[in-house]
């Protein structure tokens, strides 16, 4: 099954994550996102539509568009349609961290066949998203390739891929990640994220701790805090103004039905 290896390594009664179908869609448009996940590494993941999943490339550095820098992206299990919008807190388990919509759009494949590009590990691709457009390729490796978790990708590693941008006039020396952090769904960072209302589940999380993730996440958590507590500062705020008139109107018509019922 496509989303077998995506299931097993889940608890769907823990974590917000959709289970998911294998959900084939009509028409020529593929759906594509960029999800970033700030776990026990901070990485961005790349999502392409295909054969009712998303085929799903971890890449740390996050994409460049630069065509003079290769970005490794290790290929990971395919996540069902729905994972695509999602953003959020996952609390606790595989993946446990925030997840933020960075970019969506659609990809067309530019090969008449994506299976037998994948298999030769070659796949070259046109991105229309928000952040990311133009032409891109993924390409297989040997492997052997610094900046995988935990140092060197293993030789011999099918899951190790390159994300490469093409020469056009989407490219450029441009750091997109740095230039446009933000969430294209909330239009929030991180601590927007866990600063909402709905995913207070973070408690029952254990962060990474240690390294410029660890750190990264405390700052996170103690900037959300800070933001929650004025949101609740704010509706407390509105809350009182907005009752006061209505406990006035309420007193009005008390004195008005006294005097009705004096005469």
């Amino acid at each position: 099954m496509a989303l077998e290896e995506y299931r097993k390594k889940r608890n769907f009664s823990k974590t917000p994550e959709p289970a998911g179908t294998v959900a084939r869609r009509g028409g020529k448009a593929r759906f594509f996102c960029v999800q970033k996940h700030l776990a026990s590494h901070l990485h961005y993941d790349l999502r392409l539509e295909h054969d009712g999943v998303l085929l799903s490339w971890a890449v740390p550095k996050g994409p460049s568009l630069d065509p003079r820098t290769k970005r490794l992206a290790m290929k990971v299990e395919a996540h069902p349609l729905e994972y695509g919008e999602f953003e959020g807190v996952i609390p606790e388990g595989y993946g446990a961290g925030i997840v933020m919509l960075w970019d969506r759009g659609t990809w067309t494949p530019e090969t008449g066949d994506v299976d037998a590009a994948l298999e030769k590990g070659d796949l070259k691709f046109t991105l229309n998203g928000y952040k990311l457009k133009g032409s891109w390729v993924l390409v297989r490796t040997s492997g052997r390739y610094p900046g995988a978790r935990g140092g060197a990708a293993r030789a011999g590693d099918a899951r190790s891929w390159l994300l490469i941008k093409h020469r056009d006039d989407w490219a450029g020396e441009i750091d997109i990640a740095d230039f446009a952090p933000r969430s294209v769904k909330s239009d929030g960072d991180f601590e927007d994220i866990l600063g909402a209302d709905t995913p207070a589940v973070w408690l029952s999380n254990k962060p990474a701790k240690g390294g410029d993730a660890g750190a990264m996440l405390a700052t996170i958590i103690e900037r959300a805090a800070t933001l929650k507590a004025k949101r609740s500062t704010t509706k407390d705020t509105r809350d009182t103004k907005t009752k006061r008139p209505a406990r006035r109107t309420t007193q009005s018509a008390q004195r008005s039905q006294k005097k009705k019922h004096a005469k």
